[in-house]
């Protein structure tokens, strides 16, 4: 009604790309330089506890109080291939995440308190696996 204006399909696009551009822009002021890295953060909440390298990669445990977690990460990201990473709390069924994957595979979480763990991971048909730990 009053003070309208239509926007086209054109305009709406470009408005789209500008905003785009406004919020990359924004994120790399405010982030700084290396805010971004790959290994800053973990998908993972609680602590690191243990870290269990082999061939192909390396499987990683965190733990809080109650849960704990576990992902295995490729040592060379690139090119999807068979990955897997199993979580087992004792007295309960494996958590499994597998298929193709091309930097890691999981987060896996089991509910923990007070209970030993066993993990697992494979990378390219390597594999790796603890026995019983964090108990």
């Amino acid at each position: 009604m009053f003070g309208e204006t239509r926007v086209g399909a054109r305009g709406v696009r470009l408005l789209g790309q500008v905003t785009a551009v406004l919020l990359t822009a924004g994120g790399l002021v405010l982030g700084g330089p290396g805010a971004a890295s790959a290994e800053a953060a973990s998908v993972c909440s609680g602590r690191p506890t243990k870290t269990v390298p082999f061939a192909t990669g390396e499987l990683r445990l965190y733990k809080t109080r109650q849960y704990v977690c576990a992902l295995t990460v490729a040592k060379r990201p690139g090119a999807r291939r068979a990955m897997a990473v199993s979580l087992q709390p004792r007295g309960g069924r494996p958590v499994v995440d597998s298929g193709r994957f091309s930097r890691q595979a999981g987060p896996v979480t089991v509910h923990a308190l007070n209970r030993c763990v066993r993990a697992s991971g494979t990378v390219a048909g390597r594999t790796v696996s603890t026995g019983w730990i964090l108990c």
